[in-house]
């Protein structure tokens, strides 16, 4: 929904006044209604038996999923909470008594459409922690697949895994979902907004009541035509508007030509292109206060859900914030991130003594001044010590203390080897993956990028935009950041893409695009933290100072590409496993970074390449996208040069 210029309103519309015609073909609640099979159910008490709302296509589906989180059984007594996140959502229930089997019976209701998120992850704590809660179980539930199954019940058990293997199941959880008729969602909708100027109670709008309500949405083209949207929704011709007709009206108004521009509960601008959806959206703000919702919610993430009393003293204190976008870098104490594939918020995991290390030395002047008296020269000397120590026998004793301290961020099914293989830290920091686990987007066609590592990833049009967006440091530019090659102009205006690795990601990183090796050159630099902390830092140049190796590869679909393999504190080593000369296939594999965390920086020709919208978007917001090696990152749009033409004049003809 939005503003809408009149002029853009079909002749269909013109030959009615202007008012649609909304008996003259299905609408799309009724082309989505005859999609799904749905056996309606009102006012039912939380946790309660339903009748199984069950989806016969997925095609173009939007509506509504009441989760409801039921009961769960563990393997002790506590008192526990549960949260549930989906997009950029989560909601927790209240604290159960001590007891090994919690009962919740809290439900909440979720927008749900094909091409959104959908997988919503289910997560457990024991609450007897001051600061924190501890994560006990989790489960994943993808919402579509639970509403399609074969069964006569809305109600399934799920296996609790254990954060720290996913193989280990540590007690169940009891869900109930099911999907609300459109239809349904409509008439809700209709009948809030009919009660905001229904002053008799009657239940049907006069003429009078109904401009005040038209009035009331703010939209100028539909309140100078009130008397033919009253008589386009009086269907029966009896004088009044009842709900149903209210509805109708609404549904209608809303796929041709909305009279509601913003959101009159929270405000939000509509989509003009997304109408039943922007309905949606309205009628789940209305139930927010009601009462119906039991849990609560307003979270970025099950972490932030979960912090105890402590958490929310250091809130109320400003000590501690906790915010995704421009606040997520510098400025705050949590770095919340998109996770692409589960198309939901996650936080970050950093100790926190770190964190506050790095805001002293890269935010400030002192700390500034700190770099400029020598501290360049000792970050190099920690991290060639650091690097000695990860390559010795004794450091594969801290293997099991990283593994547990990042216990729902590493995958040990997807690690080549199994964990005895590994004599020494660096070995284990630097492990291979089975062959598969990071499928490759769209094989066989070089004209489609695909992201280089398992990262945390910006994208921007342009270098300008990554400065107005990400990195504060004033020096940095695109010809900076490759250096004297020979070929650094041919960037200037070009697609900069940046992959961020944090320690316990998989630290291999792949090539992006299909072609040849050119040159790998080095560039001798510092070695500040790539963290986000000082890459929001105007005090210093991360990108542009750090030691780095910059290759060049040449493409046919994308003309020259820059790979830029950025070194940082505790990463002494940037290691190749391929050579200049080489011919590679996007996937493959270029080469690894040894202990600690990293970054990789793609440049693409300008007007080379369209990079996906949702990382656009995110980066757009200053937020990073959790990516894995193999997911598409763009397509070439580069144009092909034009065949060259034979001579005619100089052709001989066969006989």
């Amino acid at each position: 929904m939005g503003h809408r210029n009149s002029k853009s309103s079909s002749s269909d519309d013109s030959t009615n006044g202007g008012v649609s015609n909304f008996k003259s073909r299905p609408s799309r609640r009724q082309r989505i209604k005859k999609k799904l099979h749905l056996h309606r159910h009102r006012d039912r008490p939380a946790g309660s038996s339903r009748g199984h709302s069950k989806l016969s296509s997925l095609e173009d589906f939007t509506g509504i999923a009441l989760v409801t989180l039921i009961s769960a059984e563990l393997k002790f007594k506590d008192k526990w909470l549960a949260c549930v996140s989906i997009g950029e959502q989560t909601f927790r229930t209240e604290t159960s008594d001590q007891t090994s089997k919690p009962t919740w019976n809290s439900e909440k209701k979720f927008l749900l459409e094909r091409n959104g998120p959908h997988i919503a992850k289910v997560s457990v704590f024991e609450t007897n922690r001051l600061s924190k809660n501890n994560l006990i179980g989790y489960c994943e539930v993808d919402l579509f697949e639970f509403l399609s199954r074969d069964s006569g019940s809305d109600t399934k058990v799920f296996d609790l895994l254990d954060p720290s293997s996913s193989n280990v199941v540590v007690g169940n959880i009891s869900l109930s979902c099911s999907v609300e008729d459109p239809t349904e969602t409509e008439k809700s909708f209709a009948r809030r907004i009919l009660s905001i100027v229904d002053y008799n109670g009657d239940g049907n709008l006069s003429f009078s009541e109904f401009s005040e309500l038209i009035n009331a949405f703010g939209n100028q083209q539909a309140a100078k035509k009130k008397e033919e949207l009253f008589k386009a929704a009086d269907e029966n011709r009896d004088g009044v508007v009842s709900m149903d007709e209210l509805a109708t009206l609404l549904a209608v108004q809303q796929e041709k030509e909305p009279l509601i521009n913003c959101c009159p509960v929270c405000g939000e601008f509509l989509v003009v292109s997304d109408k039943l959806n922007s309905m949606i959206h309205m009628s789940l703000c209305f139930d927010e206060g009601t009462g119906n919702q039991v849990m609560t919610g307003g979270f970025l993430t099950d972490k932030q859900a979960s912090y105890g009393w402590m958490f929310k003293l250091t809130e109320w204190a400003h000590v501690s914030s906790y915010d995704a976008g421009l606040n997520s870098g510098s400025s705050a104490s949590h770095i919340v991130v998109f996770d692409r594939r589960k198309k939901r918020l996650v936080e970050e995991i950093i100790d926190g003594k770190i964190v506050l290390s790095m805001r002293a030395i890269y935010q400030s002047k002192v700390g500034l001044g700190i770099m400029d008296k020598g501290a360049k020269e000792l970050l190099h000397s920690i991290s060639e010590k650091q690097g000695k120590k990860m390559n010795s026998v004794e450091s594969a004793k801290d293997i099991p203390a990283f593994l547990k301290f990042f216990k729902d961020q590493i995958n040990m099914d997807e690690v080549k080897y199994p964990l005895d293989h590994f004599k020494t830290f660096n070995e284990f920091f630097i492990r291979e993956l089975k062959p598969g686990a990071r499928p490759i987007a769209c094989v066989g066609r070089d004209d489609v990028a695909v992201c280089a590592a398992d990262c945390r990833l910006m994208a921007f049009r342009t270098a300008e935009e990554s400065l107005r967006f990400w990195i504060k440091g004033k020096k940095f530019s695109i010809r900076g950041l490759l250096g004297n090659i020979p070929c650094s102009n041919t960037f200037i205006g070009g697609t900069l893409v940046i992959f961020r690795l944090a320690p316990q990601d998989y630290h291999r990183f792949h090539f992006p695009v299909s072609g040849k090796i050119e040159q790998i050159v080095d560039i001798p630099g510092c070695l500040y933290t790539v963290n986000p902390i000082a890459v929001n830092s105007k005090y210093c140049n991360v990108f542009t100072e750090n030691k780095r190796a910059v290759s060049i590869i040449s493409t046919a679909d994308f003309g020259k590409v820059a790979f830029v393999a950025i070194g940082a504190t505790m990463v002494g080593s940037i290691t190749f496993t391929k050579k200049k000369g080489d011919y590679v296939q996007k996937g493959d594999e270029f080469g690894y970074f040894s202990f600690g965390g990293s970054t990789v920086i793609c440049v693409f020709e300008k007007d080379s390449i369209a990079l996906d919208e949702d990382l656009l978007a995110y980066s757009a917001r200053s937020i990073e996208t959790l990516v894995s090696v193999g997911m598409q990152l763009g397509v070439s749009i580069k144009k092909r040069a034009e065949l060259t033409l034979p001579d005619i004049k100089n052709c001989v003809l066969g006989a």
